[in-house]
């Protein structure tokens, strides 16, 4: 067992990210997570693979990445294979590491041209 301050807790913690941002680093991975977001969370492989220009072989990649990386749940249901995003998942991981650079500046520290500086 592993206590959550323990370098193994933070070893199997840096796995999580490597494989979530290993997974995002595609754009067919992206564009996978997007569809089911925008089309309520879950679908069959078949109507993802229609979005797609590739082969199946290569999205059935794809999907199975997306789920190692457990960004996506997927479950038989007779001949197909329902999968779901894991919105929690994609949120706690990648939000946690993004957490990092929630770091107000000073006011001097601002360049004057950054993008997105208030005008």
């Amino acid at each position: 067992m592993t206590r959550p301050g323990s370098p193994l807790r933070g070893e199997s913690r840096l796995r999580e990210v490597e494989a979530v941002f290993g997974a995002l680093a595609h754009p067919s991975r992206r564009h996978v997570l997007l569809l089911l977001q925008f089309r309520g969370g879950e679908m069959t492989a078949g109507e993802i693979a229609e979005r797609f220009s590739c082969r199946w072989p290569t999205t059935s990649r794809h999907l199975r990445v997306l789920e190692a990386a457990g960004l996506v749940s997927v479950e038989a249901q007779g001949r197909e294979r329902l999968y779901r995003l894991e919105r929690e998942r994609l949120l706690s991981v990648a939000g946690e590491w993004l957490r990092w650079f929630d770091v107000e500046l000073p006011e001097d520290e601002i360049e004057e041209d950054a993008p997105g500086r208030p005008v």
